[in-house]
């Protein structure tokens, strides 16, 4: 026989001994009518899209970097400019003036609906791959690479910059659309021709390194969209290790000047009037600057680079601004990157999240390229430090993606 089940605590004992005798000693817990559960303050909330204010920190830390470019574009230029055009400010007025119109259109695209890009994207890569068509039959060479044309009205433009942000909205576009291509390989395989189309006609006219930023943007995104992230990972270790191998080959068999670069890399000193020059002169820079620097516009080493306004800036900024002066710089890109991949992970949906880390990953990636070169880390390459070189179409793109990146931020998802 079975025992005795203990009543309900809020039955009385009669109730249970009737339900006891008629089933055989048994009980069996009558039911509780159904009642609508009230919701607690302890479950979650439903999360509404809400459209607030841009993100001030990621708008302060860029006017900051652009106005600082603008005060050491004018130090390490003014000497420079004076013997070359007899005007010192020369140089300082064309940044202003690409500063002036850079905050325009950042400002604008800040406060311009980011979702009427997504249908342009496809228009957008586009021109992107006719600009650059351009360069490789009309392209001006300047330094052993073909990366400008000379547009009517605009004038000097260099399309691989436009690429970085043609190569940003389309691979987002193409994924939020049809999101199955990361998830297989023809749709790996489709997303990498994408990217190829741009890398091969950025490095046909001897844009390498800005072939390989540009692909690695893209190899990113799709890296994120996909569930085989660390896969990417392994194939980009793989890929590194193949670019140092083509680049020692070349080094060894003395078959281009990229190998001479490599060469120079391991010991600048080997060939410092010559393919190391840059190199050394930008260390005894970093040396002289010391803690505090010299002050602005007291760097010696500017009357020695050639160029120092433009890939070599980040040396004479420490070299005025000493090693304090670094770290601030360093301090401010590292919050760029940080409320940028905040603003891509509070993203409203796939477009906008993936175009977020896109723009954070192009300005960050190529700040730590020039970083690199500056202090003899990496090879020496053409790649200017965003919003401090001298650079019109540069500036003027940096700041307008800065500007997209600041509309998604106003688009975040919060709880209601």
């Amino acid at each position: 026989m079975a025992g005795r089940m203990r009543p309900y605590p809020t039955d009385s004992y009669d109730e249970y001994n009737e339900h006891a005798n008629e089933y055989n000693d048994e009980y069996i817990r009558p039911e509780r009518p159904k009642t609508t559960k009230r919701r607690t303050s302890r479950e979650p909330k439903a999360e509404v899209r809400v459209v607030g204010s841009v993100d001030y920190v990621l708008l302060l830390v860029t006017s900051l970097l652009v106005l600082f470019g603008v005060v050491m574009v004018f130090s390490s230029s003014y000497l420079m400019a004076g013997n070359r055009f007899g005007d010192p400010f020369h140089f300082l007025r064309r940044n202003l003036m690409f500063a002036g119109a850079g905050f325009l259109i950042m400002l604008f695209l800040a406060n311009f609906n980011y979702e009427l890009i997504r249908p342009l994207s496809t228009l957008f890569y586009g021109i992107s791959i006719g600009l650059l068509v351009l360069v490789i039959f009309f392209g001006e060479t300047r330094g052993g690479a073909t990366r400008w044309i000379v547009l009517p009205v605009i004038g000097e433009f260099q399309p691989s910059e436009l690429a970085r942000a043609g190569i940003i909205f389309m691979m987002a576009y193409m994924i939020e659309r049809y999101p199955k291509l990361p998830r297989t390989m023809p749709g790996l395989v489709f997303l990498t021709g994408i990217i190829g189309v741009l890398v091969v006609l950025i490095m046909a006219p001897g844009g390498f390194t800005v072939g390989l930023v540009t692909a690695a943007i893209g190899f990113i995104i799709v890296a994120v969209a996909s569930p085989f992230f660390w896969r990417f990972v392994v194939l980009g270790g793989i890929a590194g290790v193949g670019v140092g191998g083509f680049l020692w080959w070349q080094y060894i068999t003395e078959a281009g000047f990229r190998g001479g670069r490599f060469g120079v890399w391991m010991n600048p000193f080997s060939d410092q009037l010559g393919l190391g020059y840059q190199t050394v002169q930008s260390l005894f820079a970093i040396a002289s600057g010391g803690w505090f620097g010299l002050g602005v516009g007291n760097s010696q080493q500017v009357s020695f680079v050639p160029e120092p306004h433009n890939d070599i800036i980040f040396a004479i900024a420490i070299e005025e601004f000493g090693f304090i002066g670094a770290v601030v710089i360093l301090v401010m890109f590292a919050l760029f990157i940080w409320r940028g991949i905040i603003v891509s992970m509070r993203a409203p949906d796939t477009f906008s999240a993936l175009t977020a880390l896109g723009i954070v990953f192009a300005i960050g990636f190529q700040a730590i390229i020039n970083i690199g070169v500056v202090t003899n880390t990496i090879p020496n390459t053409g790649v200017n430090l965003p919003f401090i070189s001298y650079g019109g179409t540069s500036l003027v793109v940096s700041m307008a993606m800065v500007g997209v990146l600041l509309n998604i931020s106003r688009y975040s998802v919060q709880k209601k």
